[in-house]
């Protein structure tokens, strides 16, 4: 008998008995449950699907997954081996943990995971999923990268928006000088000055009133969203069950999203009015460019306000805690090693001087300084799963069997402390990039923070711009030493952005000659 037979007639059977019987049917249904279960992970020689942990009826393996996912992920790689799956829910997770294998997903086999297994979350802070990062593979998404990489996200576009950038960073070095002495949290400040060189170049000057001053409380929110967009989510393991929305997850991110959504309407309603009125001021931010190319858009793909708005809430929520982020870890592992410290300094010393600011110009010259940058995203890549794939079509990877409509997470963090690749691969050590081989193009598996292939981050340019700039001037600026009685703490916190457990708070000292170069 069929199962939705079987199901049928004890429904009918169920009307017409007493308790006792009942209790009876309940543990027969229980036992085809299980026998269900059984038949669907049998092994099946037509369809070899990769090793991995047996899993409990209907659930699978998500009562057992630990928080730090990257953590325990690489855990399970060293039982079932650098390919195995999951079962979450009705879904099947693939993960992956070696550089020949990820080569297969995102080379090899790139068109076919071009696509992203989208959360229900990430539906609802990107207008339905039209954004650069959600939107699946295919026109709709050539025309927003082409958009972003091409245009908006060029060498030529950044260097236009440059004296933005050195104005707010500037603004923030004032800003820490007149905490001298006292402790200051790094990762906090470093967010609220990347946050303001974003808002800066997307909308500029044009914004008055609180929305020109975003401060704490945009933190607050990016830092809820980045939660959310992490967080395990019943909708995703159920996709039947997502229109309940039964954890409010989903409710909860339109909430923060509509935050976000009034700024933006409320700064573009402001530039078509400066327009309107026959503005002439001829304004270099990207929310001018974005909205130029949506009314010269191509008509078979056009631009819509939608995507706009979509892009800017990628700016503001992928480009802020990504970089922020990445020099508190930066800085936290350079005072671990005072070694370190020291070298970075005298580079800076020889490229900038002490009576002199660092400037983007010279940022190019300090390749100690870089490889401090690349080693810091080797340790602690800012997606340290990346963003998850989907394939489109059910394909062979590793000689094992991935469905259509998997969920694939490619443990970046695993493979970059993976000893077969990497010398003493948990020592903080920048020298292992000074050989300019390794950049971040995803070419090489061993090595790829941003990605690889036609989902590779878009912002790479605009991030390594922003990282490096600001590490030099705090670097450059200060020195730092924690409060007394602290002690460093480099232990991770996962999430969809990789942060630090414990934020950094150290206390800056003037290193400069002259008390002018502050202001």
């Amino acid at each position: 008998m069929e199962l939705s037979s079987y199901i049928a007639s004890l429904s009918s059977f169920w009307s017409e008995s007493d308790s006792g019987s009942r209790s009876v049917i309940v543990t027969l249904s229980l036992v085809v449950l299980w026998y269900a279960w059984l038949y669907y992970n049998r092994p099946d020689s037509n369809s070899r699907l990769p090793p991995g942990p047996r899993g409990l009826p209907l659930v699978g393996n998500l009562l057992s997954l630990d928080p730090e996912l990257h953590s325990y992920f690489a855990g399970l790689a060293q039982t079932y081996g650098p390919i195995y799956k999951l079962r979450l829910g009705t879904k099947l997770g693939i993960v992956i943990t070696s550089p020949s294998l990820a080569r297969e997903i995102l080379k090899d086999h790139d068109v076919t995971f071009a696509n992203r297994d989208v959360p229900a979350v990430g539906r609802a802070i990107t207008y339905g999923g039209s954004d650069i990062v959600w939107t699946p593979y295919g026109p709709e998404w050539r025309m927003l990268r082409k958009v972003c990489v091409l245009k908006m996200l060029s060498n030529t576009t950044l260097d236009s928006v440059h004296e933005r950038r050195r104005r707010q960073v500037r603004a923030t070095v004032g800003f820490i000088y007149s905490r001298v002495g006292s402790p200051v949290d790094v990762g906090e400040q470093m967010f609220l000055n990347v946050l303001n060189v974003i808002t800066n170049m997307l909308w500029g000057g044009t914004v008055q009133g609180e929305a020109a001053r975003l401060g704490a409380e945009f933190r607050q929110v990016v830092t809820e969203m980045t939660a959310l967009l992490g967080k395990p989510n019943v909708s995703d393991f159920y996709p039947s069950l997502a229109r309940f929305d039964l954890q409010g997850v989903a409710k909860q991110m339109e909430g923060l999203g509509k935050r976000f959504d009034a700024i933006f309407e409320r700064v573009i309603d402001q530039r078509l009015g400066m327009e309107k009125e026959g503005a002439k001021e001829e304004s270099k931010d990207f929310l001018t460019f974005l909205l130029r190319l949506k009314d010269e858009g191509d008509s078979k793909t056009p631009l819509t306000m939608t995507h706009v708005k979509a892009l800017l809430m990628d700016m503001v929520v992928g480009g802020t805690d990504t970089s922020s982020n990445t020099i508190e870890f930066a800085m936290s592992e350079v005072l671990n090693k005072p070694e370190v410290l020291q070298k970075v300094q005298q580079e800076l010393e020889a490229v900038v001087g002490k009576s002199s600011i660092v400037e983007e110009s010279h940022i190019h010259k300090l390749p100690y300084l870089y490889a401090v940058m690349k080693e810091t995203l080797r340790l602690h890549p800012v997606l340290p799963l990346l963003v998850p794939h989907c394939p489109s079509e059910t394909c062979t990877v590793g000689g094992y069997t991935i469905p259509k409509g998997s969920r694939i997470f490619v443990n970046v963090w695993a493979i970059h402390r993976d000893p077969s690749s990497w010398e003493n691969p948990l020592e903080f050590d920048p020298t292992r990039f000074l050989d300019s081989k390794w950049d971040y193009s995803g070419s090489d598996f061993r090595y790829f923070p941003f990605g690889s292939g036609r989902r590779i981050c878009a912002g790479i340019a605009m991030a390594e711009r922003m990282v490096m700039y600001s590490l030099a001037t705090l670097l450059h600026s200060f020195d730092w030493k924690l409060p007394q009685g602290e002690k460093l703490d480099l232990s991770e916190k996962f999430g969809i952005v990789l942060k630090k457990k414990i934020p950094l708070v150290a206390i800056p000292t003037p290193r400069l000659s002259d008390p002018a170069l502050y202001e």
